[in-house]
């Protein structure tokens, strides 16, 4: 951390993806926005779709697009049933995928759950210059992610680098497309 840069506040979008759950018992879309809170962020959006690949698609390229929104987590659909469907729905439309996101998390998940971390397929990229992290559906999963990469991640403080100094710059290869 860097005494000498000022804390800037993400703006965050939250996507719980359950058939079962609803607003009021979503206790892994709860714990993000309770820490994204803690932290000083701001939690721009919240809400709940079912295991729908279209309809977690249409979310998150809705939300990528809203500039109010700087990044979008979602919670849920990360495992192996037949009704796990959002690494399917997503990592398609990444302009940019993360392996990095996916590797720290399985590492910081093992020390936890020990070889239990391979039925989670966490993932992370950019959609629309807007970062998306893809975490499993439990409160547990959600805590980790934020705590042990996230919460660093998305402190301008965090050194030597993270994603918010490299946020302003994300869609440069939108912007040279277009030139």
């Amino acid at each position: 951390m860097s005494d000498q840069r000022p804390f800037i506040p993400v703006r965050f979008a939250v996507l719980t993806v359950s058939d079962t759950r609803s607003l009021a018992e979503d206790r892994s879309g709860q714990t993000l926005a309770d820490r994204i809170a803690e932290a000083g962020h701001v939690l721009a959006a919240r809400d709940i779709v079912t295991d729908d690949r279209q309809a977690i698609r249409d979310m998150v390229l809705g939300w990528s697009q809203d500039d109010s929104i700087d990044a979008i987590i979602t919670t849920g659909g990360t495992g192996f049933t037949g009704r796990d469907v959002t690494p399917e729905a997503l990592e398609p439309i990444f302009e940019k995928r993360m392996d990095g996101f996916s590797e720290v998390f399985h590492r910081i998940s093992y020390d936890k759950i020990g070889t239990s971390t391979i039925q989670s397929r966490a993932t992370g990229g950019v959609v629309n210059a807007t970062f998306v992290f893809v975490l499993p559906g439990s409160p547990g999963a959600c805590r980790d992610a934020w705590d042990g990469i996230l919460k660093a991640q998305f402190d301008y403080r965090h050194m030597p680098c993270n994603f918010v100094e490299i946020m302003p710059r994300l869609d440069e290869h939108l912007r040279r497309n277009k030139s």
